[in-house]
């Protein structure tokens, strides 16, 4: 039987590089899924509704909650977001490593259920590229766009208590560092013996 799959979860504020670096993730390495969370807030630009996000109305993320539908959830920014059981264990139980996208509260939940998730921290070289990055986009005003910056201020202190810190002050080198942490935690005596014992029947 296969064994049950990892869970990664990478962190950072607004503007630091997540979804990029997820998305490249997934196209270097094999195996690994991706938990699509759900959110009260309307989709944004070219977002696809059951690929970047499932995109449901207050009321009825209010009655998921209520139905315990999720491993967690949160109000961020004024709105819900969370994750499915089923997104996340439909995935895991056929052998998948799989990333979530999720904020400090998020990610602390999950360890909580799941002792041996990696915790990943994506850090900015400065708040001035987190504001500069935010402003390219084009998704919110000024105002938002203040509001992001100041709790990204207040956000970097929940790094030290995630198992990696990652700077994104380059692409290409934060990737290969992320690729490093998934790569080894693959070949961990306890994930890959399973596999070497059916390979040699030991």
């Amino acid at each position: 039987m296969k064994t049950r799959g990892q869970i990664y979860v990478f962190s950072g504020p607004s503007g630091v590089g997540k979804s990029t670096i997820i998305r490249k993730l997934r196209e270097r390495i094999t195996g690994l899924g991706y938990s699509v969370s759900h959110t009260s807030r309307g989709p944004r630009n070219n977002e696809v509704d059951g690929v970047d996000y499932h995109f449901v109305d207050r009321d009825t993320f209010r009655r998921m909650v209520k139905e315990k539908a999720f491993v967690e959830w949160a109000l961020v920014y004024e709105e819900y977001k969370g994750t499915s059981f089923s997104s996340l264990d439909s995935q895991l139980d056929r052998g998948l490593d799989v990333i979530l996208d999720l904020d400090s509260q998020g990610a602390g939940n999950i360890k909580k259920r799941f002792r041996e998730s990696l915790l990943i921290y994506l850090l900015p070289p400065s708040l001035d590229v987190i504001e500069k990055r935010l402003r390219s986009r084009a998704a919110d005003d000024d105002v938002e766009i203040d509001t992001r910056v100041k709790e990204a201020r207040e956000e970097l202190w929940d790094c030290i208590w995630y198992d990696y810190l990652i700077i994104n002050d380059n692409l290409e080198k934060a990737l290969r560092q992320a690729e490093s942490i998934i790569i080894s935690d693959r070949c961990r005596n306890d994930r890959a013996l399973p596999e070497i014992k059916k390979m040699f029947d030991i």
